[in-house]
């Protein structure tokens, strides 16, 4: 099941170093919702910083069950923990309910891929839900120059270069 985020992440050395178009060659796999501002600034923050990510924008694609696994494993997190419940059917399923089990919440999400919270950011740093936005800064070896804010004008990072609590 981890091999499956080994393929798509790599391993790199600890020092960070260009390749010859400029960018940091660590694989990045971003799943992304574009009607999502948290998703749109964790992608904004990763491509700013100077990598170039892969994106899976899952509500096309959909998920398999052996990738949520996967991700949500990697993440230490359960198919609760990574359920949407704003903006999402979550509700009207019945998936609020604490007594619904994890296999159902993970069936569930392969029949709506929207029920997974977003953004999930997988690299050789590791894989994390990345909310807030900045929660992607503790996967990164390099981050954007700051001062640095977000779409909603929120700074992220300051002049110094020293991240700003969310």
């Amino acid at each position: 099941m981890l091999e499956d985020l080994a393929s798509v992440c790599g391993k790199r050395d600890a020092t960070p170093k260009t390749n010859y178009d400029g960018h940091i060659p660590m694989d990045i796999v971003i799943h992304h919702n574009p009607g999502c501002g948290t998703s749109r600034n964790v992608l904004k923050i990763v491509r700013d910083a100077g990598y170039v990510p892969v994106v899976v924008e899952y509500l096309e694609t959909g998920w398999t069950k052996s990738q949520l696994q996967a991700l949500f494993a990697a993440a230490g997190l359960t198919s609760r923990d990574a359920l949407r419940v704003t903006k999402s059917p979550a509700k009207e399923l019945g998936l609020l309910d604490p007594s619904v089990s994890d296999e159902i919440l993970l069936e569930r999400m392969l029949e709506h891929p929207v029920l997974v919270n977003r953004p999930i950011v997988a690299c050789a740093n590791g894989v994390r839900l990345c909310r807030p936005s900045g929660a992607v800064l503790d996967l990164l070896e390099t981050w954007p120059d700051g001062p640095y804010a977000k779409e909603d004008g929120t700074l992220l990072i300051d002049a110094h270069g020293q991240r700003l609590p969310e």
